[in-house]
């Protein structure tokens, strides 16, 4: 006769596995002795080495107790759904794994190659992280608006931005996020903005070479990232307005 704890070292599982065993009902509960204590014979470890040994294999507990009764026609039939249970698990798991390794690409995740080229160039520029996301996520609405607009708007930006001016510009708008809106320097960064547009020379745009239906749905890409309310700030919203009625006064 064997104690809980004897029985468990014997058969190389825990005193808790044992109960939960119990609870479960694949293992049956002996009575208990005139201490109260339960005392196990021969065949409760028979019975717990089976149960760990199925466990083990990546038997469901669900279906142990149908193995440890099943005929041996049965239990191979039962053997082989689990198998192919398991398999199934192990393909999706596998698939999970490839997921989260496509992840670490990052935004070439989202994005087409030229795309996450232009970011990247961003950051070596010193744009900050707040503004590159604004542009990562502004290029994953167009680019699945308007796949072709997306691409010639790109090689227009990425062509301007080799011009040192213009790039001075992009990052003093960037910096200007966190001004105050009375800031006495957006008054001259609206007014670097204003001369530069001014004396730029005239280009075909890539919206004007769009056709119609491509630059509505470009619009409504557009609307939908700045309808939130993170992708802008009093300055910005200040620094647009400036530069907005000093082109109109110039053009008056």
């Amino acid at each position: 006769m064997l104690t809980i704890g004897q029985l468990a070292a014997y058969a190389g599982v825990t005193v808790r596995a044992i109960r939960h065993y119990h609870q479960r009902g694949l293992l049956a509960e002996p009575a208990r002795d005139s201490s109260g204590y339960r005392s196990y014979e021969a065949d409760a470890v028979v019975d717990l080495i089976r149960i760990k040994t199925l466990s083990g294999a990546g038997v469901p507990l669900a279906r142990v107790e149908e193995l440890l009764n099943a005929e041996p026609e049965q239990f191979s039939e039962a053997i082989a759904q689990i198998d192919e249970a398991l398999t199934a698990k192990i393909r999706d798991l596998t698939d999970h794994r490839r997921s989260l390794a496509e992840l670490n690409g990052g935004e070439s995740l989202f994005l087409p190659a030229e795309f996450v080229d232009y970011l990247d160039q961003l950051r070596a520029f010193g744009v900050s992280p707040r503004t590159i996301r604004l542009e990562r996520d502004g290029w994953i609405l167009l680019v699945a608006g308007a796949p072709r607009q997306a691409t010639e708007l790109l090689r227009q930006k990425s062509a301007d931005l080799q011009n040192t001016e213009l790039r001075a510009l992009y990052l003093a708008y960037d910096r200007s996020f966190d001004w105050d809106p009375t800031d006495p320097r957006l008054e001259e960064l609206a007014n670097t903005v204003v001369s530069f547009v001014e004396h730029r020379p005239e280009k075909t745009s890539a919206v004007q070479a769009t056709p119609k239906s491509e630059q509505d749905e470009t619009a409504i890409a557009v609307a939908l990232l700045s309808s939130d309310i993170g992708n802008s700030s009093p300055s910005w919203d200040r620094l647009t307005e400036l530069c907005r009625y000093k082109l109109e006064a110039g053009h008056s």
